[in-house]
């Protein structure tokens, strides 16, 4: 483990909203999906899902409440969902880069003052698709609580993709380069679900932490149903 102390404040979900900040985030991501790490390049998204939902399909709990509603989840659909959303993305060629993987506000910090921002808490860094970064990054809008009335509108996205893809200020951006990667990321979005519903699964049998991770799971599986049809109506 490598720490280091930095003299700033953790952001708040309020804070993702800022313009100024959100220009700041989608800058440093950029420049974070710059880094080379040695090692394999292959992509963890598909690996790791598949291994979740390995791992989440045969778990049994002693609370038999929670075993109640634990059954009534189908690992059959989630499986086909899962086929389909590999299947779609596929077809966006999104660029595998050294992705963050959970930049949720409690990883970045800023300093007001020296006009500073950091990324902090690597332990799910990895090589992954960009768009997954980024439309999981966007699903963080919505804080612990997952309150989606505050995930991102279009022009919010469309204010981080373009400082996304224009980091320095040195080339124009047009419609068309921001509308793609809007799509792609969006797409991704919906893996982020199942990617954290599966996790928060295994998380409310093995975490000591007192947290509900099997409403956790409930909360995102059921907005990834919601938005799935709105998402790829867009592809």
């Amino acid at each position: 483990m490598v720490q280091s102390f930095i003299n700033a404040r953790t952001l708040t979900v309020q804070d993702m909203r800022d313009p100024k900040l959100a220009a700041q985030i989608a800058k440093q991501l950029n420049k974070f999906h710059q880094v080379q790490i040695p090692g394999s390049k292959e992509p963890q998204l598909w690996n790791d899902m598949a291994k979740f939902i390995d791992k989440a399909s045969v778990l049994s709990f002693d609370d038999a409440e929670k075993q109640k509603k634990y059954e009534t989840i189908s690992f059959v659909e989630i499986h086909n969902e899962i086929y389909k959303l590999k299947e779609l993305t596929s077809h966006f060629c999104s660029p595998v880069v050294f992705a963050h993987n959970d930049l949720l506000c409690g990883n970045i910090m800023v300093n007001e003052e020296e006009e500073k921002l950091y990324l902090i808490d690597f332990e799910y860094g990895s090589y992954n698709y960009r768009g997954f970064d980024i439309g999981n990054h966007f699903n963080e809008y919505a804080g612990y609580e997952c309150d989606y009335s505050l995930y991102p509108t279009k022009d919010q996205q469309y204010h981080f993709i373009r400082n996304y893809l224009n980091p320095d200020g040195q080339k124009e951006v047009c419609d068309a380069e921001i509308e793609a990667l809007y799509v792609e990321s969006s797409t991704y979005m919906l893996a982020s679900h199942l990617y954290w519903a599966l996790w928060a699964l295994i998380q409310a049998k093995m975490s000591s932490i007192n947290f509900d991770y099997l409403g956790y799971f409930f909360l995102r599986y059921n907005q990834y149903k919601m938005k799935s049809k709105e998402c790829l109506q867009q592809t």
